[in-house]
């Protein structure tokens, strides 16, 4: 995708619908249960929110794939009684300064944190805790659009029943509209209904990612699925 503001390219893909083999492989991922060894540095990062957590007394708001953090400010702005913890594997975009992008209302606030991890782990960790997750956010993961990776999007990949497995609302979003019908198509797998609607208006108003802000300003339509 083009990085220029206002020029983002569409999705292109070699799939016209949702995968064929898709529900084999959500019905393996759900049937057999991930093992993989834990990275060390994301159970270290895992059990430093971990204590925070069990001594706030407020919602809390998991803002999983969270890129640079401006999505993360946004929703602590909105809830202010929240605790937003932001998760990202890349650590040049975690510690990317963002604030002067922002309004000051969100570069003032602080109830926020920004952790480097790796998602596949601690989407299980989140899960074998029980987190008190009040809200789980998935804004913009990376489309994987090609066919033959599927596996690699949340919906296809091992740790996807941790992710519903966890006891909070679920709102994703994307500019392409089959990620997220195959997303509800997995769901649907593991017994859970969502809804996607267009929220393109909603998102010219105010863009809760940078990314979206590009695909606004480039004219595609933003998507958007929730899970109650």
């Amino acid at each position: 995708m083009s990085d220029v503001f206002g020029n983002s390219k569409a999705i292109v893909t070699n799939q016209p619908d949702i995968h064929e083999k898709l529900g084999e492989i959500v019905e393996k991922h759900l049937t057999h249960p991930f093992q993989k060894p834990y990275q060390a540095h994301t159970v270290e990062v895992f059990n430093q929110l971990d204590e925070e957590i069990k001594s706030f007394n407020g919602p809390v708001i998991l803002d999983a794939c969270c890129g640079v953090g401006q999505s993360t400010r946004t929703l602590a702005s909105m809830n202010p009684d929240a605790l937003v913890i932001g998760i990202d594997k890349s650590a040049h975009r975690i510690n990317r300064n963002v604030d002067e992008h922002l309004p000051d209302e969100i570069t003032k606030i602080d109830n926020f944190r920004l952790a480097r991890a790796d998602l596949n782990d601690f989407y299980r960790l989140v899960e074998q805790s029980n987190w008190p997750i009040s809200q789980h956010y998935i804004l913009y993961p990376n489309p994987w659009p090609k066919a033959k990776h599927v596996q690699r999007r949340w919906h296809g990949s091992a740790v996807f029943n941790s992710i519903m497995n966890i006891k909070a609302p679920l709102t994703l979003r994307s500019n392409w509209l089959l990620y997220l019908q195959e997303f509800s198509y997995a769901a649907s797998i593991a017994g859970k209904a969502g809804e996607i609607s267009n929220v393109t208006e909603q998102a010219k108003l105010r863009s809760l990612t940078p990314f979206e802000a590009k695909y606004v300003a480039s004219g595609q339509d933003v998507w958007q699925l929730t899970f109650a």
